[in-house]
């Protein structure tokens, strides 16, 4: 039985603890947060957890062997910290902290002291994001030319973060995940046009460049008068939609594309071919995705598993976000992308 406490019963904290009640292997211990009216209010459904607004309580807890951080981004590295020094294992919400560096520090405390870190990277736990890489791993989309990506709606506006920051982390991790790689050149360009005082984009076009040429471009906004969620894959063989917001059809592939005649003898015969198929929807399992990132990190910390949000994996995430965000500053100026050995 693993023992788990929770810092954080804001926002996300409470979809965290739901998930980790529900696991067989996992007692809920202990819950934090620094509201109390808040604390009480998610303390209620679970009568007993142990409830306290002095995070150092869980840590400070001998029997509680791992800790779940679910508080705002620029608390991630101190809070992290004191987890894994604490001694005890560490799931970290996305980003996993504001620089490389401070990534760089929780991977190695993490591993002087033989702990794990998980960071909420969920997307890469959706049913329909490990079909899509079935499918493109499987042969079925060819070879990938672009992936064309929206993810804007109306706010909400964070005061200590831009919309790169704050949005980007899903794309760039799932990214990854599915090219089984990381970029090699990020540009971005974006705008200020809320909070013009504070210097904070809350728009923003990321272009990524992956290894053998494949490109991905991401539109994160939260100015925008439409919540989307929209991913398009364009393979050479087959093309594909990915609507996180459908409630029937996540995933359609279309047997679409071009095809280039393989001989002609003048420039008169040259033609492009295109095809165009039947459309499917493949069936995408309906379980939970927090669920299953709970339950992949209860088996990593027992040995049952590999990890795959890691802390490697978080921290390559970050290092592409402050990358783009210097490339914002530059007038959205190409930079190349270098990543720890």
């Amino acid at each position: 039985m693993i023992n788990v406490g929770v810092i954080g019963c804001g926002y996300w904290g409470p979809n965290l603890i739901r998930n980790f009640n529900v696991l067989s292997n996992v007692e809920l211990s202990m819950i934090s947060d620094l509201d109390e009216n808040r604390l009480t209010h998610v303390g209620m459904q679970y009568p007993n957890t142990t409830q306290t607004t002095n995070y150092k309580d869980i840590l400070e807890n001998p029997d509680i062997n791992a800790v779940v951080v679910a508080t705002p981004m620029s608390t991630h590295f101190p809070l992290g910290s004191e987890v894994l020094k604490a001694g005890k294992h560490l799931f970290l919400e996305k980003p996993m902290a504001t620089n490389s560096d401070d990534c760089r520090t929780l991977i190695d405390l993490a591993a002087k002291k033989n702990l794990q870190i998980m960071v909420g990277h969920t997307f890469i736990y959706t049913s329909a994001v490990n079909k899509i890489k079935s499918l493109m791993d499987g042969g079925e989309m060819g070879d990938i030319h672009y992936v064309n990506i929206e993810r804007v709606n109306l706010g909400l506006f964070q005061k200590d973060a831009n919309v790169v920051w704050d949005l980007a982390p899903h794309d760039i991790s799932m990214l990854n995940f599915l090219f089984g790689s990381k970029p090699c050149k990020v540009n971005a360009t974006g705008g200020c046009f809320v909070q013009k005082d504070l210097g904070i984009e809350d728009v923003a076009f990321i272009t990524l460049e992956y290894p053998d040429g494949r490109l991905a471009n991401i539109h994160v906004s939260w100015l925008d008068p439409c919540k989307i969620r929209r991913c398009t894959f364009v393979g050479s063989r087959k093309m594909l939609v990915y609507d996180d917001m459908s409630p029937s059809e996540k995933i359609r592939v279309f047997d679409k594309g071009v095809d280039v005649q393989p001989h002609y003898d003048n420039f008169g015969e040259f033609q492009l071919l295109y095809r165009s198929g039947d459309i499917f929807s493949p069936h995408i399992d309906s379980a939970e995705p927090l669920k299953a990132e709970a339950a992949h990190f209860i088996d990593v910390i027992e040995g049952k598993a590999i990890g795959q949000s890691t802390g490697q994996h978080g921290l390559e995430v970050v290092q592409v976000l402050e990358q783009a965000c210097e490339s914002l500053k530059a007038g959205g100026k190409p930079l190349d992308l270098v990543y720890d050995d």
